[in-house]
């Protein structure tokens, strides 16, 4: 098929340290490049792919502050894909902010899908119930059910580049929170836990207002340590080192990425039970899901008695990339199918 994958323009892709958005959209592209489809990757300049790629910004508004509005930069890069929709079966918007596409949907000649990859408000549902015949793509359960509604055409679960993340059988001493720096991501509840266990800790994400705020006080470089942001490699090694992933999430995340990665290391995952976590976590088996911090802490211990060769097996299994991209290019194929007979 001929697809048209249109990415954020934040940053390059894949992404230079985090960004599970730009990190789904490279591994796809790559994957359906592997499998012979003709695609067009719409990223910008600064990006690396083997797919054909449309850019037309040099990088991405991140990383330059006279990128303003952002958000016409996102829409400019959509309207690239939709101008050129002659040229393509399919166009696949990964929205990782809004699904803007679906202004184009009855404009477009090209059927366009939208993976969106946050967890959308009652309010944004209303307003994209508009364009009920639109295809989304939801990435959980969790996510369809938000997604009520609306023309969900399958859910596809996000894949892992699982023959890069190390499997390591044996661990050194501390747990590991791994994300952005949020009240939603739970980052001042995992401290709390380390310190109620008395296990060290280390913060791996990037330096934000909130962490100057609220995290950089019970940072004191011994029992709560200050990582950073991680690249690729970092974030492989931190994963593998770990007792266990805490995943103290407060908000109803739609996937959880970092769960997926953290197990594919061999790494148990320890969260609460928010959203998709129990679509992506095996009871018993890959880590546990609790109630609340105090079962979690009280009940941690267990996490670390989980077999870790086959916390990775079940991991490699489940969250392959080649999965995802299978996945995904059976939708295509129908999508495009249906278009044609229609």
């Amino acid at each position: 098929m001929r697809i048209a994958h249109i990415a954020p323009v934040a940053t390059t892709i894949p992404p230079p340290k985090s960004g599970s958005v730009e990190t789904m959209t490279s591994l796809l592209t790559e994957g359906l490049v592997a499998r012979g489809h003709d695609v067009t990757l719409f990223a910008t300049g600064d990006s690396k792919t083997k797919a054909s790629l449309c850019a037309i910004y040099p990088h991405g508004y991140w990383h330059d502050e006279n990128m303003w509005p952002w958000e016409l930069y996102e829409m400019l890069n959509l309207a690239a894909a939709v101008e050129r929709a002659a040229d393509f079966d399919i166009i696949h918007y990964e929205a990782a902010y809004y699904p803007m596409s679906l202004a184009f949907a009855r404009l477009s000649p090209t059927p366009i899908v939208q993976t969106l990859h946050h967890s959308p408000s009652a309010a944004e549902i209303r307003l994209w119930a508009r364009y009920p015949e639109a295809p989304f793509v939801a990435i959980s359960g969790e996510q369809g059910r938000l997604l009520s509604g609306l023309n969900v055409v399958a859910t596809v679960l996000h894949g892992i580049d699982t023959d890069n993340f190390v499997y390591r059988e044996k661990p050194d001493d501390y747990l590991l929170f791994l994300g952005r720096f949020t009240d939603g991501k739970g980052v001042l509840q995992a401290i709390e836990i380390a310190k109620r266990i008395g296990m060290r800790l280390i913060l791996a994400a990037a330096v934000n207002e909130y962490y100057r705020e609220r995290v950089a006080p019970h940072v004191d470089g011994r029992h709560v340590v200050f990582y950073g942001e991680a690249d690729f490699q970092a974030k492989v090694k931190l994963f593998g080192g770990a007792r266990a992933l805490l995943y103290p999430i407060q908000a109803r995340e739609p996937f959880g990425l970092v769960l997926a990665e953290a197990m594919a290391c061999g790494t148990p995952v320890a969260a609460l039970d928010r959203g998709a976590v129990r679509e992506v976590v095996e009871e018993g088996v890959t880590g546990m899901v609790f109630e609340d911090l105090e079962q979690m802490a009280n009940e941690l211990p267990r996490v670390f008695d989980l077999d870790r060769r086959r916390v990775h097996e079940r991991a490699v299994a489940r969250f392959g990339a080649a999965r995802m991209v299978d996945e995904y290019v059976s939708v295509y194929a129908r999508i495009a199918q249906a278009h044609g007979v229609r």
